[in-house]
This record gives C-alpha cells, sequence and structure tokens, in this order.
C-alpha cells in the first residue's frame, strides 16, 4: 500500500512528489514516457522564477532529481482505470495494479489534430507538433505553422533558426499570442503570415509533404502553399480516457476540481493541464502540485484519526 500515487511526471506531478515525499509519505509516480511532460518539446524557458532562461529538458531534471531526492519513486505503466476503494484507490495499469490512499492525477494534455486529409498519412514524413524534435530535420526548408497561439508563434520564431521561411497561417486576422511573443514575430524577417484562412488538406508525393491546401474563412478562395514541413498548434485536448467511468470529467473531458485541488472522489486530487482552467503554463502548474501533495497529507492524517 503507498500513501500517494501521481499518475503523470510533468511539473505539476514532480512538484506534488516532492512535497509528498518531503512529508514522509510513500510515494509513486507512475509515467508513460520521460519525465518533464510537455518541458522536454520545450527549446527554451523564459518565464520561470529564477531563470532568465532555461531549457525545458534541463528544468525537467532539474524538477526530477528534486522528487526523488527525498524518496518518491518513478515507474512506467500506461494507466487504464482508476477505482475508488474508499480509504484506498487501485490504479490499474497495462500490467500492473497498484493501491493508495491518496492519488494525484497529472497527465496533462496532447496537441489537438487539424483532422483534415493527409494529416495522419505524413505524420513523421513532414507533419509534426514539436518543433523541438524535429525543427533540426528542416535547415534550409520552408515550413508552415499552424495557429496563432503562444505556442504556435514559440515555435515557428524558433524554426526560423533552421528554416529558411517560415509561413503562421491563421484562422483569424490576428493572432492570440502575448504581445511580446507577437511582436518577435513580426520583426523576424524568416516570418510572414496568411490570414483568415485554415488548412484543408495536407499534400505531397509518395514521401515527404509538398504542399498545403488553404481556404480563405470569409472569402472561400483556396490555393496551394507549397512546403517541406507542416508544424501544428491548434489547441489542446485532456489526456482523461482512463477516467471517464470515475464521473470526474466534465462535457469537454477536462477534470474539474476545487482550490484545493480535489476532485468529486475525496482522496483523488488533479494538477496541472488536466484541469479545467485558463492558464496552462509551468508556473501554475507548480503550484497546483505543492497544494496536492501538502493536501493529500493532510488527507492521510484525517484518515488515521478517523481509524485510531
Amino acid at each position: 500500500m503507498n500513501d500517494v500515487i501521481i499518475i503523470g511526471a510533468g511539473p505539476a506531478g514532480m512538484t506534488a512528489a516532492l512535497y509528498a515525499a518531503r512529508a514522509n509519505l510513500k510515494v509513486v509516480m507512475i509515467e508513460r514516457g520521460a519525465p518533464g511532460g510537455q518541458m522536454n518539446n520545450t527549446a527554451e524557458v523564459e518565464n520561470y522564477p529564477g531563470f532568465d532562461s532555461i531549457l525545458g529538458p534541463e528544468l525537467a531534471y532539474k524538477m526530477y532529481e528534486n522528487a526523488t531526492k527525498f524518496g518518491a519513486e518513478n515507474a512506467y505503466g500506461i494507466v487504464k482505470e482508476i477505482k475508488d476503494g474508499g480509504s484506498y484507490k487501485e490504479v490499474i495499469t497495462d500490467d500492473k495494479t497498484y493501491k493508495a490512499k491518496t492519488v494525484i492525477i497529472a497527465t496533462g494534455c496532447d496537441h489537438r489534430k487539424l483532422g483534415v486529409p493527409g494529416e495522419d498519412d505524413y505524420a513523421g514524413r513532414g507533419v509534426s507538433y514539436c518543433a523541438v524534435c524535429d525543427g533540426a530535420f528542416f535547415r534550409d526548408k520552408k515550413l508552415v505553422v499552424v495557429g496563432g497561439g503562444d505556442s504556435a508563434v514559440e515555435e515557428a520564431i524558433y524554426l526560423t533558426q533552421f528554416a529558411k521561411e517560415v509561413v503562421i497561417i491563421h484562422r483569424r486576422d490576428q493572432l492570440r499570442a502575448q504581445k511580446i511573443i507577437q511582436n518577435r514575430a513580426f520583426a523576424n524577417k524568416k516570418i510572414s503570415f496568411i490570414w483568415d484562412s485554415v488548412v484543408e488538406e495536407i499534400e505531397g508525393n509518395e514521401r515527404v509533404v509538398e504542399s498545403v491546401k488553404v481556404k480563405n474563412v470569409k472569402t472561400g478562395e483556396e490555393s496551394s502553399v507549397a512546403t517541406d514541413g507542416v508544424f501544428i498548434y491548434v489547441g489542446l485536448d485532456p489526456l482523461t480516457q482512463p477516467f471517464e467511468s470515475a464521473g470526474i470529467l466534465n462535457e469537454h473531458g477536462w477534470i474539474e476540481t476545487n482550490d484545493e485541488m480535489e476532485t468529486k472522489i475525496p482522496g483523488v486530487f488533479a494538477v496541472g493541464d488536466v484541469r479545467e482552467k485558463n492558464l496552462r503554463q509551468i508556473t501554475t502548474a507548480v503550484g497546483e502540485g505543492s497544494i496536492a501533495g501538502q493536501n493529500a497529507f493532510t488527507y492521510i492524517e484525517n484518515l488515521a484519526d478517523i481509524h485510531v
């Protein structure tokens, strides 16, 4: 029997593990990939207190070191379901079942797809959702970035260190990214924009992407834009499928909590990008992780009092 099982080892999950482990609880983090979550796909983090700039993977490693230094364990697994047993919870993975007094869900979210013809066909052959992962493969190439938020514009700027040209395609007539990020993009001579437009199809030969079919949402006019790669940043979907039967999701699939990170199930908390909220940043994830880690300790202490 563990004290705390944390599902996911991104910044929220690792911070929760740090606080729970420092409270002398037996903590296991279950992660399906490398600890760090989307930090591992982030080139530079410029808005984390204490650092002018730090590489995402480096920050992830520092957080992992802190969490495990106090005894939190890391286990690989793909979680299929959680079950509420009252004073204990079961976390069922693809090859093992864990038991714990509390569970903290920190599974985060994933990049949303466009859902257009060619997107799946050219995945890994010109279609990407991670500039840090794949940008270096497109040196001196022309690239398209789809989206207009912080991630899209930041990644477009990042790609200019490799590509000879980057075209941002956005369905509106202005960007949604923060002004400071917009200004950097507008000042970058390698970046151009196609406004009020959506990608209708991704086209290519048998091997690689060659162009995208674009439609202007105001005029209906269609055109073809030549490109060697398409980087897509059009939103996020919560990774909550394993928790559908638990009754803790809202109609859009996000987990609802109160300010104490508590879900509708006593002893089950949720933190980070998997929650229903407006701001998804490393700093907010860390804050929520600390709250959940401490509240897991309080919950277990109250359990002990009940059973005395």
